[in-house]
């Protein structure tokens, strides 16, 4: 019963602040303007019905397709980081090999062995 009148004086309430707030000449006109906008878009719909349901499929085709693109955008961008994952073990031997062929070579070996690489690169980019 608490519940029920609570409920209705939230009704009675709301019509109340309704009223006293038109009482402004500029809130009058505004709702005016709003209540004319809502009546044209409803009765355009109901005139309308099959547009509308058009609208809203096209609407919701595009959203599944973009759903579609970004998914397969993370399955791709997924398998690149899974394959970087198994590269850096990789690439940390490699670094650790040069570093040991590196440091196993004088000072005047390292030299050479850079122009050598220096060297091949070239002739590789040419």
């Amino acid at each position: 019963m608490g519940k029920n009148l609570f409920l209705r004086g939230m009704v009675f309430g709301a019509i109340a602040g309704g009223a006293l707030s038109l009482l402004d000449k500029k809130t009058r006109q505004d709702m005016k303007v709003n209540v004319k906008k809502a009546y044209d878009q409803v009765s355009y719909a109901a005139r309308h019905p099959r547009e509308i349901t058009e609208n809203i499929k096209e609407t919701a085709e595009k959203v599944r397709n973009t759903i579609e693109e970004i998914s397969e955008d993370i399955s791709y961008i997924t398998g690149k980081v899974d394959e970087l994952r198994e590269l850096t073990p990789q690439v940390k031997e490699i670094v650790k090999e040069t570093k040991g062929t590196f440091s196993n070579h004088e000072d005047s070996d390292v030299e050479e062995l850079l122009k050598e690489v220096v060297v091949e690169e070239g002739s590789i980019e040419k």
